[in-house]
């Protein structure tokens, strides 16, 4: 176990290096700079602030400062606030998109595995096509569509949640509710696909002759034999919806790092796209390492290499 993770972690390490590097690079050769709209400076203030930033340097240079930075947790200063760091911008930003991100996966996760289950079970009957129809839905119409729509009939029109802003669990409904969808839709459709086959394989059968109750069936045998793809597509889908969030989180005006990353976009700010990426690419690395520990706990016969 303790080797597996040393070489996971080596591979998490590696793999932060080149997301860095090639990120890096990338936005060197966007266009424009991040005074592109800053019209009223003076050739001499903007080689003021280039210098101030440390962008008057050679590229190489720059590259093994920022990477020399980030190894101690200095991801720079953001050029959009000023003298704001990377890691205040984040840290303070980071809380409402995890809130989000998390009810939204363990809601749509729950309710996914519901239907997508009860469709197995009732499999060719209208509960079958109903979970079906679901799933499509949920995976063909976009988050932020769904949050304009929710915003309009239950905010507005019914008032029956905050339309936007952030001040407390009610203002959490809609946007949770919108980026639940994806994840609902995805664990129903892969849920019921793989119960079906199980439903169907030779020790389930074998359980029926010997006499088992049904239900004991289904909860014992079919359901936690039929999680393992869950769990696979359960980590990047929670990843997905943290960067996924960026526009919902600017439709209902939420204070998140999605709504951070968009702005830095807009206005080049060098820093704090990266030091979004690679928080963004940590989190991914992180839970696929989570993802592939879960698969022992969840089916004993897969064991981690020692």
């Amino acid at each position: 176990m303790v080797k597996y993770l040393g070489k996971r972690i080596f591979y998490i390490v590696l793999t932060l290096f080149i997301v860095t590097t090639v990120t890096f690079f990338l936005m060197k050769f966007m266009p424009g700079t991040p005074l592109t709209n800053q019209a009223k400076l003076t050739p001499e203030q903007i080689h003021q602030i280039y210098k101030q930033y440390g962008l008057d340097k050679p590229l190489w240079y720059q590259y093994l400062a920022y990477l020399g930075g980030a190894l101690h947790g200095n991801f720079g200063t953001s050029f959009q606030f000023s003298d704001q760091p990377v890691s205040y911008l984040i840290g303070t930003r980071i809380g409402p998109s995890l809130q989000l991100g998390a009810q939204a996966m363990v809601l749509g996760t729950i309710i996914g595995i519901i239907i997508g289950a009860v469709g197995a079970v009732k499999k060719d009957t209208w509960v079958d096509t109903t979970a079906t129809i679901v799933s499509i839905l949920g995976i063909s119409i976009p988050s932020f569509v769904l949050a304009v729509l929710l915003q309009y009939y239950l905010g507005l029109k019914l008032k029956m949640f905050p339309i936007a802003d952030w001040q407390g669990f009610a203002y959490t409904v809609l946007p949770t509710l919108a980026l639940a969808a994806a994840p609902l839709a995805e664990t129903a459709r892969f849920m019921r696909t793989e119960m079906v086959d199980v439903l169907s394989s030779d020790y389930i059968e074998l359980a029926k002759a010997k006499g088992l109750n049904k239900m004991g069936i289904i909860y014992h045998h079919a359901l936690r034999n039929s999680l393992i793809p869950i769990v696979t597509i359960i980590g990047p889908l929670a990843v997905n919806i943290m960067t996924g969030s960026m526009v919902v989180e600017n439709i209902f005006s939420i204070p998140g790092i999605g709504e951070q990353f968009v702005k830095s976009v807009l206005t080049n700010d060098y820093p704090t796209i990266m030091g979004l990426t690679i928080m963004y690419s940590f989190m991914l690395c992180v839970v696929i390492l989570i993802t592939d520990i879960l698969y022992g706990v969840i089916d004993p016969r897969i064991r981690i290499n020692k």
